[in-house]
């Protein structure tokens, strides 16, 4: 259930209902190539955790889309915001969030630019005692899932506007998919920082490797493969929300942190 479509009565009733579980779908707001959309990954990601919030019941907060994207700033209609301000927002939305009565929060990470992010996020809130729990999924599917996803595609190449990504953004919403602009054209990473050490990272190396901000085969891309693929991640989200809704370690441990903190020094 969408928390935005609750009425008040609704809304206090579903938090109890739930498990005081809250899922928030994180995505982004950039460039998918020519054919996609820019909401691409918090549309997405929005349609999943509703889904998977039908099959397993819990409260989906509305999109969350000011996630951490200033690789795509060269092109039109990204919108990024400045690396504390991320913080701070991600901060209060979850302390609002906890505020309503969750006790428990899932982010479900649509945009792979997050992922620093919601990490170094989660490890951040150990800073100070919360009365919730933080927990992070991520788009694709569960490893019990990787096969049966691979047997779907009939690409290699995957990381942006490509096969999978356009094959579900075909299955949610066809009407914004411009399957035209990307006929004939795939791109593979140029490699354009290959000559320094593997296990170094420069903070150009996305935009290095594929310019035109697309990764990827969209060509082979189809509603059809979409569905299954969403199958696949619809099902791994509910399993990991039935999996947090029954989960009593977590919340534990934290409490057992917390409480040593508090003793330091005394």
């Amino acid at each position: 259930m969408k928390w935005q479509e609750l009425t008040a009565p609704e809304f206090e009733k579903a938090v109890k209902e739930t498990g005081r579980v809250c899922v928030v779908p994180v995505g982004c707001v950039e460039k998918h190539f020519d054919h996609l959309p820019l909401g691409t990954d918090y549309l997405n990601a929005d349609d999943i955790c509703a889904r998977a919030a039908e099959k397993e019941p819990a409260v989906v907060f509305p999109s969350y889309y000011f996630g951490q994207i200033n690789e795509a700033r060269p092109f039109p209609g990204t919108v990024a915001v400045p690396a504390v301000l991320a913080l701070e927002m991600l901060g209060a939305v979850c302390d609002e969030i906890a505020r309503n009565g969750f006790s428990k929060i899932i982010f479900f990470n649509g945009h792979g630019g997050n992922r620093h992010l919601l990490n170094y996020f989660i490890q951040a809130a150990l800073a100070e005692r919360k009365s919730y729990a933080l927990y992070l999924h991520v788009w694709g599917p569960s490893a019990d899932r990787q096969e049966a996803w691979d047997a779907i595609l009939d690409t290699k190449t995957h990381g942006h506007a490509c096969e999978c990504e356009t094959s579900v953004s075909l299955a949610i919403h066809p009407h914004l998919v411009k399957t035209d602009a990307v006929a004939g054209r795939k791109s593979e990473p140029l490699g354009r920082f290959d000559h320094l050490p593997e296990r170094g990272r420069v903070s150009a190396r996305w935009y290095a490797n594929h310019p035109d901000h697309y990764c990827g085969d969209a060509t082979t891309a189809s509603a059809e493969k979409g569905e299954k693929l969403l199958a696949l991640m619809v099902d791994s989200l509910a399993e990991y929300i039935q999996g947090v809704k029954a989960d009593d370690v977590v919340p534990t441990i934290l409490n057992e942190f917390y409480d040593r903190c508090d003793d330091v020094g005394k």
